[in-house]
């Protein structure tokens, strides 16, 4: 468990899962606002926001892989059986769902003291001039970028959150209303952080790679602007989709795309440690170290479950589907809209996609492209369970140097992408697509398809990949209900297993017609699956935690539904 810095949010306690004991440990030095005298101790400040980016758990996750991958057709919850982390089994099966559950409760608690770090960097910030502090701008604007992540990420979890800046008092915090805004009113929050960000920000921070640019709140500006688009009601139907939302959309990602970001030229780059990290597709990621003074190294923990059981200190959660694997199928070089599920994926007579090699640890192939090591199902905790395949993004090879060990668990070096340059080319695509400009959609699209069908370097032994470019007239008839279909099936195999797919759901108001359809197609192949039921008007978002309505004195109010 990490030292919790704020007094004000200590009321707020909650116990982690088990075997957290590694976690345990006083830091050296703790810095607040009191214990920072002078400017030259500003950086400190900003530094403190900064660290929180990686100051999760393996139960607590930032990157949120038990709520969009777990609770989407996406991702089986994996482990030993259903009881081993038993609340994200209820999130798997959309059953038993209660505001107890200490994980999401632990979530909110972590992003609100990042939330607080940032703005007490802010407050000290807005104290001094710019003349004594001349990064003044520049340290605003990360400040600023780095309360919109962790907004952003309490937003598509919780919906209903209290929004709270430098300018709130630290005893006050508590009585700030999670309703006091509207949806659309709390999204334009976020996006007032994003744009502070955007225009106080430079476009490069030179070898300090680990900090937001203009273009990671550029990214992160569309992105928002995106979700906002899609207006919801008290029940979380969508109810319109915004026009000048999505004009903000073309705009922001315009700026990335004008920038010299882009596309990696192997799709596996984005996935790999070492020279590979902060590459130009990268627009922000989170950064890991080993070997950097500190006790275990600066470990990427949002992930440390999710390695297979070839692995000395290993859990084998966050399995990849039947369903997401068959996804990946292809004819004629497309997918299969309709009929992808009917059958499952063959590896002797099926098509598919590349990017399922770089996706999926598939059995009978080589693991994270080592020849050395073949994937097969001594790798597999419980397949009668959740089956055979694995996760490969997160991860890295068997005896990768940048694996580690902390005994029962082991984590990697790698860094983690929050955002990157595909996500924010489809993110355009939809928009035009929405905006009734498919056509121009087209190309986006065919420009991930085409990264995808040059990234076969690494995956020489794979015969059977075939994909294609849409072709209007020619393969397909891209009207606007098609493109659509394309962009939203486009966004599943090339974000799977990133933390996206649920949300992209939600957003599109489709979450409870997909995932009681795969509920319903996997009950045979998986018992657990019988008695599943995602509730409408519910199932969209996490309760608001039981510990924190506490905290409020019942301020806070509860989501619809619960």
């Amino acid at each position: 468990m990490k030292k919790k810095y704020l007094s004000l949010l200590a009321a707020c306690s909650f116990l982690f899962a088990g075997c957290s004991d590694f976690l345990d440990m006083n830091p050296n030095g703790i810095l607040d606002e009191e214990s920072v005298s002078g400017v030259e101790q500003l950086d400190k400040l900003v530094i403190s926001a900064y660290s929180m980016l990686g100051n999760d758990h393996y139960d607590i996750p930032f990157n949120l892989w038990p709520y969009g991958n777990v609770r989407s057709d996406d991702a089986y919850k994996g482990g030993r059986d259903e009881s081993d982390i038993q609340d994200f089994h209820f999130y798997e099966t959309s059953s038993n769902i209660t505001a107890n559950f200490g994980e999401p409760d632990g979530l909110w608690y972590n992003c609100y003291i990042a939330i607080s770090r940032a703005n007490n960097a802010l407050r000290s910030l807005n104290n001094v001039s710019e003349q004594d502090f001349p990064n003044k701008k520049i340290r605003i604007g990360e400040c600023r970028f780095i309360r919109g992540h962790f907004y952003f990420l309490l937003k598509v979890l919780f919906k209903s959150i209290p929004y709270i800046d430098e300018t709130v008092a630290i005893e006050d915090y508590g009585t700030i209303s999670n309703i006091a805004l509207s949806n659309d009113e709390l999204w334009q929050k976020i996006a007032d952080d994003f744009k502070a960000a955007y225009d106080n920000l430079p476009e490069s921070q030179g070898t300090d790679v680990g900090r937001a640019n203009k273009y990671s709140a550029a990214a992160y500006l569309a992105k928002t602007y995106l979700y906002k688009a899609y207006r919801q009601d008290e029940k979380h139907n969508v109810t319109e989709i915004n026009a000048e939302d999505l004009k903000q959309v073309l705009t922001f990602s315009n700026e990335v795309m004008s920038s010299d970001y882009g596309l990696e030229d192997d799709f596996a780059y984005n996935f790999l440690p070492g020279s590979y990290e902060n590459g130009k597709e990268s627009l922000f990621a989170i950064q890991h170290s080993t070997d950097d003074g500190t006790l275990y190294g600066r470990l990427n923990f949002s992930d440390a479950l999710n390695v297979p059981m070839k692995f000395s200190g290993s859990c084998d959660f966050q399995k990849p589907s039947q369903n997401l694997v068959n996804a990946y199928k292809t004819v004629n070089g497309l997918p299969e809209f309709s009929d992808y599920n009917k059958a499952d994926y063959n590896a002797n007579t099926d098509k598919v996609d590349p990017r399922l090699y770089h996706t999926v640890a598939l059995p009978g192939v080589p693991y994270k492209y080592d020849k050395k090591n073949i994937f097969d199902e001594s790798w597999t905790r419980n397949k009668a369970v959740y089956g055979l395949y694995s996760s490969l993004k997160e991860n890295v090879a068997l005896n990768d140097p940048s694996s580690v060990l902390i005994d029962p668990f082991r984590a990697n070096t790698k860094n983690k992408i929050v955002i990157r340059y595909a996500d924010v080319v489809l993110m355009r695509a939809e928009a035009l697509i929405e905006l009734d400009r498919e056509k121009e959609a087209l190309p986006l699209i065919n420009e991930i398809r085409e990264r995808a069908k040059k990234s076969t370097g690494l995956i020489d032994y794979a015969e059977n990949v075939d994909i294609a470019l849409y072709v209007d007239n020619v393969n397909c008839n891209w009207t606007k209900p098609y493109a659509r279909e394309a962009l939203r099936w486009e966004r599943r195999l090339e974000l799977a297993m990133e933390s996206q797919r649920f949300f992209d759901l939600v957003r599109w108001g489709i979450a409870d017609s997909v995932i009681n359809t795969f509920y319903k197609e996997e009950a045979p192949k998986r018992t657990y699956y019988e008695d599943a039921h995602f509730e409408k008007n519910r199932a969209e978002y996490v309760p608001i935690p039981q510990q924190q309505i506490n905290f409020s004195k019942q301020v806070y109010k509860q989501n619809y539904g619960y």
